[in-house]
């Protein structure tokens, strides 16, 4: 399959409204360097998990035009796991900086570190295994969804 560009801004982000969904709210409580009520910590994980939604979409147009380039139009799958590196680097800038909005308080290198890991891996885990075998017009359809 060579996802399609509107595939692979379908698939993110139903990747992260559903697996990136339950594994924030399963990672929430273990997180490390967090304080205050377990509410204000839900709370800025999920905003955080939006804000990657929203920037990840641009980045899905920053790959669509690499890929370009590119003989056959697709990424290996190991280059779709260490996208992690420049997203998370990019997302760990703009929380340190406070550019989310909604986040007013600092959050721990760790934290963040711990939750973005968790979730792309397991959102990435899940589109290269089950997505694959539960969908196979996922597959067929360039990966779109809709």
């Amino acid at each position: 399959m060579i996802p399609t560009l509107a595939g692979r801004l379908q698939t993110r982000i139903f990747l992260l409204a559903t697996v990136g969904v339950v594994l924030t709210a399963l990672v929430v409580p273990v997180l490390p360097g967090t304080r205050g009520p377990m509410s204000r910590t839900y709370g800025v994980a999920y905003l955080i998990l939006l804000a990657v939604a929203v920037v990840g979409l641009l980045w899905e147009l920053l790959y669509h035009l690499l890929m370009q380039f590119r003989w056959d139009k697709d990424w290996p799958t190991l280059f779709g796991l260490l996208t992690i590196v420049p997203e998370g680097l990019l997302m760990w800038v703009l929380l340190d900086q406070r550019l989310i909005p909604g986040i007013t308080r600092p959050v721990a290198f760790s934290t963040f570190a711990t939750m973005f890991t968790v979730v792309w891996i397991g959102q990435w885990l899940f589109a290269n295994g089950p997505m694959r075998v539960l969908s196979v017009h996922w597959r067929l359809r360039g990966g779109r969804i809709i």
